[in-house]
């Protein structure tokens, strides 16, 4: 307190502080009388139509979505059946294949550190396999909108979608 004033606070005014009632919320403002344009009830219908023409009218377990930008990727799917959270596709959409990256399954043996670092494992970078005892090959799949990892490709061109969002079909 300088000379008997007391100090302005922060949320004081030159006309002085704000009342809470004379404030408009949004919705006060909007008349939900009258219908947006934007609204057309027929759309529905009209995406189930071309969702099936898509799917040829084969029954899909789920749609799938990119998890970080909600972008569909897949609506014709199957669920695995032991990994409820993965599906495999072979029709995609905004997917992008990363052919510059191979990823292998195989059964390794357990080996001590020392050997593990003497004998050196295939090479990452090569675009062909070696032989079937090096295991499955994959290919990361990426959103193509995000970039996001949502799966892999396998060697028959199946793929299979770790990182989705599934949605009923």
């Amino acid at each position: 307190m300088e000379g008997g004033k007391p100090e302005k606070q922060p949320m004081d005014f030159e006309t002085g502080p704000v009342n809470p009632h004379d404030l408009v919320s949004s919705d006060d403002e909007i008349d939900y009388s009258v219908e947006p344009e934007f609204y057309d009830p027929k759309l529905d219908d009209v995406d189930e139509l071309w969702v099936n023409k898509q799917r040829k009218s084969r029954s899909s377990d789920a749609v799938l979505s990119c998890p970080a930008c909600f972008t569909t990727l897949c609506l014709d799917s199957q669920r695995h059946e032991k990994y409820v959270t993965q599906y495999r596709a072979m029709f995609v959409r905004n997917c992008t294949v990363r052919t510059d990256q191979i990823l292998r399954e195989g059964k390794q043996e357990k080996k001590s550190k020392r050997k593990r670092k003497t004998n050196a494992g295939p090479d990452l970078g090569s675009s062909e396999p070696k032989d079937d005892a090096q295991g499955l090959i994959y290919r990361p799949v990426c959103c193509s909108v995000c970039s996001t990892e949502v799966g892999v490709l396998d060697e028959e061109e199946v793929y299979h979608f770790f990182n989705v969002i599934p949605s009923n079909s």
